[in-house]
């Protein structure tokens, strides 16, 4: 008896017998899973016999039989929920430990939808599955939801809005909207935020969140607008407060409530939510900003800054909080989901009057993203923080941090009916005469 660790929480095994149940309790296992069968080879004690010893060992034990070809998905909801329930680390076994560590799969917990196809197939190595054979299976089983995204380029700032939608359900995501901001006459309106709604209403989508990646240094976001309009909760990444912190001590707001309250979820990294019948998850992407996250939806990433198209590189990593070692460690994680998921980027500036796109994969930033492709962390760091040291302060920086650190809302009216900014003077490096 070989306990495989495929996570924290699970690991897998061959056949037990009886007197491994004891060994196992000492090594710290709460429940034992069993997916093998009665009667598959005369030497099985068999499931009556399992369970009488891991209850007398004081474990769990959930029996659950399947085959190679016959996984239900009664059987895949109940292995799930056996690992849920468990109050600690869990064993499941067939005769090599194969079929469990497939029923795990297929289970589609957020531990699996962490795990690229290659790091599968290397734990699928250690439980004894040769290579080939994984590659086949995932690439029969693994089954990832597609979401139909439908981006919107606003044209001023370069910012790329996206309504992400599962066209199962018609239950639809709204993420980094722009509320309208010019800067010389101070005048704000929504029509950019009025389109999506549009859009929305004319395919027949219901909102179900409004997602911010972070908060934007060059745009205004119109998150509040929205919400009011919709409905819908709004979220944002829960290092916000760590931007909030930071930025109210920039525009001096002794009492601005830096607890993150002006979104109505905060994600955690790792957090799963839905979308319609897709399921979405969060990574925590800081590098760019203290705050960055990006959404995983299905084969969807939303990496707004992080990552740029493959002629342009990465985001910048020097604003207030930045750290461009982080941001290179942020990619990593990105670039270690399925070579085919898709990467939908925040920005794009149109390098060399090319037309706005937006739309890529892990497989293509790996090959073509010249900031990626054949750098080592050391020499990342170099070439970002180099290229920052030219680059001026976004010219909305100091405008929009005090409208998107508070989830969009703009500055109360005040006696006048005005709404008015507030702008800390040489508060920032980085002026361009």
């Amino acid at each position: 008896m070989k306990p495989i660790p495929v996570t924290e929480k699970l690991s897998v095994a061959g056949q037990l017998q009886p007197e491994d149940f004891v060994e196992l309790a000492r090594r710290g296992f709460r429940t034992v899973i069993n997916n093998r069968p009665d009667g598959e080879e005369a030497s099985q004690p068999g499931s009556d016999a399992e369970k009488e010893a891991a209850e007398a060992a004081g474990l769990d034990y959930v029996f659950i039989p399947v085959t190679s070809s016959n996984m239900r998905p009664d059987d895949v909801r109940r292995f799930a929920e056996a690992i849920v329930a468990s109050d600690g680390p869990v064993l499941a076994h067939c005769r090599s430990g194969a079929r469990s560590f497939y029923m795990w799969v297929l289970a589609g917990d957020a531990d699996v939808e962490g795990f690229s196809d290659d790091k599968l197939i290397a734990v699928a190595g250690d439980v004894g599955i040769a290579p080939d054979h994984a590659r086949d299976w995932l690439a029969a089983h693994r089954h990832v939801g597609k979401p139909e995204v439908k981006g919107f380029y606003e044209k001023r700032t370069g910012s790329i809005q996206y309504v992400v939608s599962d066209p199962e359900t018609k239950k639809c995501a709204i993420i980094d909207p722009v509320l309208d901001y010019d800067e010389k006459s101070g005048s704000t309106s929504t029509d950019q935020a009025d389109a999506l709604l549009a859009s929305i209403a004319e395919q027949g989508l219901t909102v179900e969140w409004i997602l911010d990646t972070h908060p934007h240094a060059d745009h205004f976001s119109a998150a509040r607008y929205l919400k009011d309009k919709t409905g819908a909760p709004t979220a944002i990444g829960s290092h916000v407060v760590d931007v909030q912190k930071l930025w109210k001590g920039i525009y001096n707001w002794p009492d601005f409530p830096a607890d993150g309250s002006q979104w109505d979820r905060l994600f955690e990294e790792g957090d799963t939510f839905k979308l319609g019948s897709i399921k979405a998850r969060v990574l925590f992407s800081p590098g760019h900003t203290l705050a960055s996250i990006t959404y995983v939806i299905g084969d969807a990433a939303f990496v707004h800054d992080t990552l740029f198209m493959p002629d342009s590189g990465t985001a910048r990593a020097d604003f207030p909080g930045g750290s461009a070692k982080r941001l290179w460690r942020s990619i990593m994680d990105i670039l270690s989901l399925r070579d085919e998921t898709r990467i939908f980027t925040g920005h794009d500036y149109q390098p060399d009057g090319r037309p706005a796109r937006w739309e890529s994969t892990v497989g293509e930033q790996k090959k073509f993203n010249p900031h990626i492709a054949g750098q080592t962390e050391e020499s990342f760091v170099k070439l970002r923080e180099e290229r920052d040291a030219t680059l001026p302060m976004p010219k909305l920086i100091l405008h929009a941090l005090q409208v998107n650190m508070n989830g969009g809302k703009l500055p109360e009216p005040e006696g006048n009916g005005k709404r008015y900014l507030k702008l800390p003077l040489n508060a920032l490096e980085g002026a361009a005469w």
